[in-house]
């Protein structure tokens, strides 16, 4: 989820930590699956409760998972296919509780039916952003392009939210989710269209 020089700080950061859990004979699916589970629970229950703030803590915490698996993986020689698709799968379920947890309080108790509404649709947009880029790796293409990659996405809506939790007016979010949606429909055509023209040209498949 993070970009280069980002993964690159984390790495040197949480490679001690990384080889203390391969000492500890736990495995980078483990990590991969814990850390999942402590976002999933932490957006589903807190943030429903309206602990914006606190679930973004919780959330962030378990965030990290995402580098120190991949460094035990690299570690113990076990860095696979395998691994990069439970990975990229689970990813997928943690921006689902993230956005959904966040809906489901502005549906319920925090009666911001706009906010709700908008980020269900991060949600969906995110998840067709994503397919369309492995959609067109299974097919031989490559669609590594747009401007909402899952990164900018879920740190952006974590940070707003965080904020609007200490007492950032709502509209910010509302707002963030919104420039979040449409960003998410412009990378989902600029996918489209880079794997169009790469079946046009001379030589395709």
């Amino acid at each position: 989820m993070l970009n280069r020089h980002a993964r690159n700080a984390f790495t040197r950061l949480f490679t001690p930590v990384a080889a203390f859990l391969l000492r500890l004979h736990v495995s980078p699916d483990a990590v991969t699956l814990a850390g999942t589970l402590g976002v999933s629970l932490g957006a589903l229950i807190l943030f429903p409760l309206g602990q914006l703030f606190w679930g973004v803590v919780v959330i962030t915490l378990f965030v990290f998972s995402d580098v120190v698996d991949g460094i035990m993986a690299r570690l113990a020689d076990r860095a696979g296919r395998w691994g990069s698709f439970l990975d990229s799968t689970l990813d997928r379920v943690q921006d689902g509780a993230v956005f959904a947890g966040i809906a489901f309080w502005y549906f319920g108790a925090g009666h911001d039916f706009a906010t709700g509404s908008l980020a269900l649709a991060c949600l969906a947009l995110g998840n067709i952003v994503s397919y369309a880029r492995a959609k067109a790796e299974s097919l031989g293409y490559t669609a590594n392009v747009g401007i909402a990659e899952r990164a900018e996405r879920l740190v952006s809506t974590l940070v707003v939210t965080g904020l609007v939790g200490l007492g950032l007016p709502v509209p910010f979010l509302t707002a963030t989710l919104a420039l979040l949606a449409a960003a998410s429909i412009v990378t989902v055509c600029q996918r489209v269209l880079t794997v169009r023209s790469q079946a046009d040209s001379p030589g395709a498949a």
